[in-house]
């Protein structure tokens, strides 16, 4: 397994910021079997549990999905950085997704990808999110990839409707 990368290392392969930034850390990476794993702190201060739930905090199923799709950006980064290296959009497709238990106030939430496949313009994942040790969320993620230089050339095709 390799190396351990800080925030620092996430913020310059991730476009999400504060408040919207669902990593900490990424604890291993292993490209030989295309494995991610990362960790996400839930603490009392995340702006979502003031209204979900008020007395009973629970992090939302979406909050859970959307770091398992930033995870699904690092470990696509780590097995094709020639690609990541270019600051590419990425785009969420089909998920599958089942909710096991919930997470709430001062869980650490471990999220490991591992490759189904990857392309150059998309890739297949699947996640599993554990809070000590116990499987909370699965998912199967599809996404895709898109080099900003294709985005710009596919909107100079669009015609006007003017």
């Amino acid at each position: 397994m390799e190396g351990i990368w800080d925030i620092n290392k996430i913020q310059e392969i991730l476009p999400q910021r504060y408040p919207f930034i669902f990593i900490d850390r990424v604890l291993a990476v292993d490209i030989t079997i295309g494995k991610i794993t990362c960790l996400k702190n839930f603490t009392n201060d995340e702006h979502f549990f003031v209204g979900h739930f008020p007395g009973m905090p629970v992090v939302p199923g979406v909050i859970i999905l959307e770091a398992m799709a930033q995870a699904s950006i690092l470990g696509f980064a780590a097995l094709k950085p020639e690609i990541a290296s270019q600051h590419p959009t990425y785009y969420f497709g089909k998920v599958e997704a089942k909710f096991i238990k919930p997470v709430t106030v001062g869980d650490q939430l471990v999220i490991e990808i591992s490759k189904e496949k990857l392309m150059a313009n998309a890739g297949v994942v699947n996640a599993i999110a554990k809070v000590n040790d116990e499987v909370v969320t699965k998912a199967r993620i599809m996404f895709g990839v898109m080099l900003k230089e294709t985005i710009k050339n596919s909107k100079s095709q669009i015609p006007s409707t003017k």
